[in-house]
Order: C-alpha cells, then structure tokens, then sequence
C-alpha cells in the first residue's frame, strides 16, 4: 500500500521561502527610503514568515533526526525579528548588528545542516548549502562596509546625492533577498529533486521507530 501523499512537502518550504523572500526583494527595490527603519522593517517581516515556514517544516515534514536545523534557524529568525521589530530601536548600527549577525549565524546552520544531509544522499543538500553560503556571504559583506560611509555623486541634469552606509546595506539585503528567491523558486519547481527528497523522507519516517531507540 502507498503512502498517504502529504499536503505539505519541501516543495512548499521552498517555494513558500521564495516567496517570501521575492516580497522582501521587491519592498526594497521599489522603496526609495532605504533608511534603517525602512530595512528593519521588511527584514523583520522576512524572517518572521520564513521562521513560520521553518516550524511547519520541522514539525510537518522533517524525519525527527533532521529537524534541529529548522528549529534553530525559526528561533534565531523569531529572535532576530523580535529585537528589529521594535520601532524605537531602528537606527544604522542595529541594522548592521541583527542582519549580519544573523546572516552568518543562519547561513553557518544551513551550511552545516547542508553537509551532515550529504551522508545520507540528501538531494535538497545542495540547496542548503547555497542558501548558507550566500547568507554568511551577506554578513560578511555588511561587516565590510564602514560605519558612518558618506560619499556625493552627481547625476547630470538630475543633481547630487549622497550614498550612504546603511543605503548600501539596506541595498545589499534586498539583492540577497532576490537571489534567495530566484534560487529557491527555481529549486521548488524542479519536480526531479523535490520528488526525490520527498521520497528519502518518507522513507526516514518509516524508519525512524527503530532508529530512535538507539538515539541517545
């Protein structure tokens, strides 16, 4: 006899991360404030609804064995959206602290959880993996950026601005956010993958009675 079909499978995680992270992307593009309560703003947002998707993962659809990582990057996300969620806190220098710091923590995560998954032949490993590589990649860059940068340029005909350290950062998120879309939303939609992953999960549910009586 087959096994029931799930209503909720790593299709939807990934595809419901793209779409998330898609909206941050565009809320950033088409913002011309790209100040620090504009960009904590849509960051909170972001985190809170992947770590939503994070949890439905880990309890609806990981093997318990492979859950740990979906549970500690929704707390890190709860957390680091909580704390760019008040208002009265957004300035530049939070922004730069919560984004990296959480860039780097999640991407290491994801990284690690993408490695230890290869061992079993995991096919969404990869995903993982470059998900966790372009997340630390953010934080890395954030971190390089000067505090208090200040530089004018002129436009001819349109006059002279000022690009400022938390515009590039602000900036800087929603290109990783588009990236994470693009990636992620291409990742769903390619059934091969999704299907195979969907398959090794099964096949660790019905496994999983027997292997938890060796956990320690």
């Amino acid at each position: 006899m087959s096994a029931p079909v799930r209503a909720f499978t790593m299709r939807h995680v990934q595809l419901l991360r793209a779409l998330f992270a898609a909206v941050a992307a565009l809320m950033i593009t088409f913002s011309s404030d790209h100040s620090a309560p504009v960009g904590l703003s849509v960051f909170s947002g972001f985190v809170f609804t992947t770590a939503l998707v994070q949890l439905l993962a880990a309890w609806l659809v990981l093997p318990a064995g492979s859950r740990w990582s979906y549970i500690l990057l929704a707390a890190l996300g709860v957390v680091a959206g909580g704390v760019s969620g008040i208002p009265a806190w957004r300035s530049d220098d939070l922004f730069f602290i919560v984004v990296s710091s959480w860039a780097i923590v999640s991407g290491g995560i994801e990284i690690l959880a993408g490695i230890r998954s290869r061992r079993t032949a995991d096919p969404l490993s990869r995903d993982a993996i470059t998900v966790g590589a372009l997340g630390m990649l953010l934080g890395v860059v954030l971190l390089l950026i000067p505090a208090g940068f200040l530089q004018e340029y002129t436009i001819e005909k349109a006059g002279t601005f000022v690009l400022s350290g938390i515009i590039l950062g602000v900036g800087m998120f929603g290109g990783y956010a588009a990236i994470v879309a693009v990636f992620l939303g291409i990742a769903g939609l390619t059934p091969k993958r999704v299907d195979a992953a969907a398959a090794a999960t099964e096949s660790n549910d019905s496994t999983a009675p027997a292997e938890h009586g060796g956990e320690r």
